[in-house]
């Protein structure tokens, strides 16, 4: 089986219920957001499913648990990720669940406390 490609049940956490059973490209970590028909999820946990086949374990299927979840206004990609607001700011933590640390509920557009991001010399 491809290890890339494997097949993904995504289960709302409250109330439990299956969403969808996916086939993803990519491996979704907790706090990830994920489309799934259209409505945007958050991941809160991811786990692995295991079958004995041939006396070795092999990755079988992933589950990700989510909650219903806003999409954010402001993202940025960083390091092929999605980031919560402004990465161009110092004080953004470059997270999926906090947007900084001066302005944690944003919005980042005119927010007086923004610095630029120092760029270091070997930059």
């Amino acid at each position: 089986m491809d290890q890339t490609h494997l097949p993904t049940e995504v289960i709302l956490c409250h109330p439990q219920q299956t969403l969808a059973h996916l086939t993803l490209d990519w491996n979704p970590q907790p706090g990830a957001l994920l489309e799934v028909e259209g409505r945007t999820y958050k991941v809160l946990e991811r786990r692995h499913r295991y079958h004995l086949k041939a006396g070795r374990y092999q990755l079988h299927k992933i589950s990700l648990y989510v909650q219903t979840a806003p999409r954010a206004a402001e993202s940025s990609l960083v390091d092929g990720r999605w980031v919560i607001g402004d990465a161009t700011c110092q004080y953004n933590a470059h997270s999926e669940l906090l947007r900084c640390t001066v302005n944690p509920d944003g919005p980042c557009t005119d927010c007086r406390d923004y610095e630029p991001l120092e760029r270091s010399a070997s930059e």
